[in-house]
């Protein structure tokens, strides 16, 4: 079974209930301290962490004194706005007292179903992560409609696991892991320590409870824990209100952990090699020996290119034989990608009128 020592790149869900009292509407200082704490010791022992935060909306509406019923989308866009300033400012104080530089990263669910968007989030959160920085990443409750929500941030917390590449996945929640029925209502409830295989039964033994300030039931951390282990990410599900909840888990808190499928990198490689592609990039021999070394596809390298292809498309990769090596996802469409061929990195800027985008396919995109 997992353990949140072997995790190399860590994403952890925060529910508002844990961070916003819900008498008073205000911060709950104490328990964020703590949690900063706990980043700072994953970060120390070379931990990469991302932090998925609700939050903002519970805060602007204890700011704005809205109403504790049900907030209408104007109420909900106008009340994370403000949140999300207070939310921002929270996470940038309690982690620079451990000289952690703190961003703020906000999506909707189009960033991770467009693949460009999906490629832009991927190249921030792992330029963020590479500089050392803790993301925060939110839903952009100010813009976002039903039309493009997430809905939950269970679910968005899978997705940025999968975006990110992490190997485990932490939802602390107001329950301390999966039931066989609700033990709110049902003493006899069992929790699991290990599911292995979310099977028919396991789905059927999903309740819809949530708590006040949350709008996550069973029903969408089930639906995460699918997402995220198909991806190769082990996760859990843990009570968070505690203290120190990363520490308590270590510790050994009563948690639900939900079994990876496979490797995160594997499974990512497998997903791209099982896209239609849409183009072709011929590439010269001393670009073929770097691939097959495990590096990623510099343009430098590329004899030609065909198909009609845009930014984060699947096209193949072949030799000049023709020979197929692979296929990756492409960070250039095919018109500047056939412009900037043969080029120095250093060159593509005075084609293009914009710097370079780094390889014209990076190697964790790529599948040879």
């Amino acid at each position: 079974m997992a353990t949140v020592a072997d995790a190399k790149r860590l994403v952890v869900k925060i529910g508002s209930a844990l961070l916003v009292d819900r008498d008073t509407g205000k911060l709950r200082h104490d328990w964020l301290i703590a949690l900063a704490e706990d980043v700072a010791r994953l970060r120390n022992r070379g931990t990469d962490v991302i932090l998925v935060s609700s939050g903002s909306i519970a805060l602007g509406r204890g700011v704005l004194k809205l109403p504790a019923a049900d907030l209408s989308l104007e109420q909900s866009q106008a009340a994370a706005a403000v949140g999300q300033i207070q939310l921002a400012t929270a996470y940038t104080e309690v982690l620079a007292k451990h000289d952690i530089i703190a961003a703020q990263v906000l999506v909707t669910l189009e960033d991770s179903a467009d693949r460009r968007r999906y490629l832009n989030s991927r190249a921030t959160l792992e330029q963020l992560l590479s500089l050392g920085v803790v993301p925060i990443v939110n839903e952009n409750d100010t813009v976002a409609t039903d039309e493009i929500r997430y809905g939950d941030n269970d679910r968005m917390a899978a997705q940025i696991a999968v975006t990110a590449g992490a190997d485990q996945l932490i939802l602390l929640s107001d329950v301390d892991g999966f039931y066989s029925a609700n033990p709110r209502v049902d003493p006899g409830a069992k929790r699991f320590d290990l599911i292995s295989h979310i099977t028919p039964e396991i789905e059927a033994m999903a309740g819809a409870a949530g708590s006040g300030l949350s709008k996550g039931g069973m029903k969408t951390k089930l639906l995460a824990a699918r997402t995220a282990t198909a991806a190769g990410c082990d996760m859990a599900i843990t009570e968070g209100s505690v203290l120190h909840p990363i520490s308590a888990l270590e510790n050994g808190a009563p948690a639900t952990w939900f079994a990876a499928q496979g490797d995160p990198q594997q499974k990512r490689k497998q997903w791209i090699a099982a896209m239609k592609p849409k183009g072709r990039l011929i590439v010269d021999a001393g670009a073929v020996k770097a691939l097959r070394a495990g590096s990623s596809l510099l343009v430098a390298g590329v004899a030609d290119v065909t198909g009609r292809f845009g930014r984060g498309d699947a096209v193949e990769v072949a030799d000049e034989t023709g020979a197929v090596l692979g296929q990756g996802l492409t960070r250039y469409d095919a018109s500047d990608a056939a412009r900037i061929k043969r080029l120095r990195s250093d060159q593509i800027e005075e084609v293009l009128g914009y710097p370079a985008r780094g390889p014209l396919i990076h190697r964790d995109d790529m599948a040879i």
